[in-house]
């Protein structure tokens, strides 16, 4: 998260083949050192490793849309970009179990590094900054003062700071819910074991990687970004407070819903084009990586934020020496996922509209 705005800039320096492949090779040597420590700072050192490679990836991705596709794709190709990366964190939950059941957590961290070694080659041999004869206006070649002169712009604009915003109201406890508290949640409130617990939270994923294309597409097709973004914050909120606080809904109901918040919350891809739309082309990477930053650490801060409102309303349960929340803790901690969606709703109707039309000025 903390990397989004400097990768961003680096790749507005770079270029994308140069940064991706870099990067992922970072990442293949963490995943390497991880599944070798043999202490734990040594894991810890992979694991950053890891993480400040995984930093270029969906930035650098949207930086070849931009520069490949036309203009009217790029919310539509965001979308899928997002789609890929949520398949990807499907792919490495359940579905990876197995794997490490019958190989071990070790040897399962090594072969995926192996994998990145070789995503890493077939980028440099493969991918290419641009399309053959296109000019791209020069980005942060000004030096430290012409680097500083455009953080600034990036850092000024009242229209980043709301549109980032948004996405992070929208991708917050959606991430918050999906990633962690989903599965204890529907075990204790819904009974359900881990196995379809977990099934069911993942739900909100699966429904993120569907809206994000989906959503990005009806945005083009129809030359609007702020209407999908209020009506998807709308809906979102209207969702989270009838899963969380309707009692008596069939199980099916609730799976149901879980999937339309992630779906409809997924608009929040919207908001790395309404950024690209109003900054010029020298500073794409710059103004996406700002949005990215956002939404990355919207769900590192509402995991938290959740946990400390579950302890407050801890009644004291321990199993097996693990704090066990009541379905009344639940109700009180999760009233910060329609709250944050709440200030989606609001925030929505102070995006500018682009019309789905490139920076000119």
């Amino acid at each position: 998260a903390g990397l989004q705005i400097p990768v961003g800039m680096a790749l507005d320096r770079w270029g994308p083949r140069r940064m991706l492949t870099g990067a992922i090779s970072l990442a293949a040597l963490g995943s390497i050192v991880f599944a070798t420590a043999d202490s734990l700072p040594l894991a810890y050192l992979g694991r950053l490793m890891i993480g400040t490679g995984s930093a270029v990836g969906f930035v650098g991705t949207l930086m070849l849309v931009s520069r490949w596709f036309p203009v009217a794709r790029f919310a539509f190709l965001s979308g899928m970009t997002m789609l890929v990366a949520m398949v990807g964190g499907v792919l490495g939950q359940a579905p990876l179990a197995p794997v490490v059941e019958a190989v071990g957590w070790r040897a399962t961290i090594a072969g995926a590094g192996a994998f990145a070694v070789v995503l890493a080659a077939a980028i440099w041999l493969v991918v290419r900054d641009r399309p053959p004869g296109q000019t791209v206006e020069a980005g942060l070649t000004g030096g430290a003062a012409g680097i500083l002169a455009d953080l600034r712009v990036v850092l000024s604009s009242r229209q980043n700071w709301v549109v980032g915003f948004y996405g992070a109201t929208m991708s917050g406890p959606m991430l918050s819910y999906a990633g962690l508290w989903g599965v204890p949640h529907m075990m204790q409130v819904h009974g359900l074991g881990r196995a379809g617990a977990a099934g069911s939270a993942s739900l909100v994923l699966v429904g993120w990687a569907a809206g994000a294309p989906a959503v990005g597409w009806l945005s083009d097709r129809i030359g609007r970004r702020k209407l999908p973004l209020i009506v998807s914050a709308a809906v979102t909120l209207a969702a989270w407070i009838v899963v969380l606080y309707m009692p008596g809904l069939p199980l099916p109901v609730i799976l149901s819903l879980l999937f339309v918040i992630g779906a409809v919350s997924a608009a929040m891809i919207l908001c790395f084009a309404i950024a690209r739309e109003q900054a010029p082309a020298r500073m794409s990477g710059a103004v996406v990586g700002f949005i990215n930053s956002f939404t990355v650490g919207a769900g590192a801060l509402m995991q938290p934020l959740v946990g400390i409102l579950l302890d407050l309303n801890w009644d004291g349960h321990l199993e097996a020496g693990a704090r066990i929340y009541s379905h009344a803790a639940y109700d009180s901690a999760f009233i910060a996922m329609p709250g944050v969606a709440a200030v989606a709703v609001v925030l929505s109707f102070f995006v500018r509209e682009t019309w789905c039309k490139p920076f000119e000025g």
